[in-house]
């Protein structure tokens, strides 16, 4: 049977930011749940140059369907030019966690 939910990760450039999406995506019923990594160390090129920097790591807790208005959230809240968001299917998991997951997502009439 196929799941429609996903996981999204997105990197954040501070606490801040990070908090800030987390709770708009969580009272927006576009993301059940937003955990928040602390703060890790990623090594990129961007412009030509390579970069090392200090993250927050967002996994974030969605369906499909709330997947594009959560997308378009996140970019008008991010702070970089270019913010990772990348989702990942999920392929299995606890029945009553993935119920769950729908039932926060719901959009509100």
């Amino acid at each position: 049977m196929p799941v429609d939910k996903l996981l999204i990760y997105c990197t954040c450039p501070d606490q801040a930011s990070a908090d800030r999406i987390a709770g708009h995506l969580v009272e927006q019923r576009l993301a059940a749940c937003v955990s928040m990594t602390a703060p890790i160390k990623s090594v990129y090129v961007w412009q030509d140059k390579l970069e090392t920097s200090e993250e927050w790591l967002l996994i974030i807790k969605t369906t499909q369907a709330r997947y594009p208005d959560l997308q378009q959230a996140i970019l008008s809240l991010h702070p970089y030019e270019l913010p990772e968001i990348i989702a990942v299917p999920v392929q299995q998991g606890l029945p009553a966690y993935l119920h769950w997951i729908d039932e926060c997502t719901q959009q509100q009439d």
